[in-house]
């Protein structure tokens, strides 16, 4: 588990993301689902995004990504869910149908970071270097 690098940045941000179609349907099935996948990919190769692990069950999507800095979570998910559904609505008739308000994802997503160190060990290296560097948070 390392860190990915960029021109001038080191970083490891790691997020688990889950989102599902309007109403939950059960609609992320067959050729939807293989669709829907593939554009999820299409989108993560273009912002530079690497999935980690993923999966599409029948009712929502999981995602376990690395987002470089200078992607925000919330640009990435707006992509990937209205870009998949314009695309899933233009191509599956049935979806459309189902979805006639063109709108096929629910309104939110949920969205956790990830790593390696607690909390309290980031507070315990910060206490320990803030006496010898002359900051701290009351001063």
């Amino acid at each position: 588990m390392g860190y990915s690098t960029g021109c001038h940045t080191t970083f490891h941000h790691r997020y688990h993301i889950v989102w599902a179609p309007k109403y939950r349907f059960k609609v992320l099935r067959g050729e939807v689902r293989l669709r829907v996948r593939e554009i999820i990919r299409q989108v993560c190769a273009e912002m530079g995004v690497t999935i980690i692990n993923g999966v599409l069950s029948c009712d929502h999507v999981h995602m376990f990504v690395e987002i470089p800095p200078h992607v925000s979570v919330s640009d990435f998910v707006r992509r990937a869910k209205g870009r998949s559904s314009r695309k899933i609505q233009q191509e599956f008739e049935h979806i459309r149908k189902r979805y006639w308000g063109q709108r096929f994802w629910g309104r939110g997503y949920f969205s956790t970071t990830s790593g390696n160190i607690t909390d309290d060990i980031i507070m315990r290296y910060l206490d320990r270097h803030s006496h010898r560097n002359g900051f701290s948070p009351s001063t």
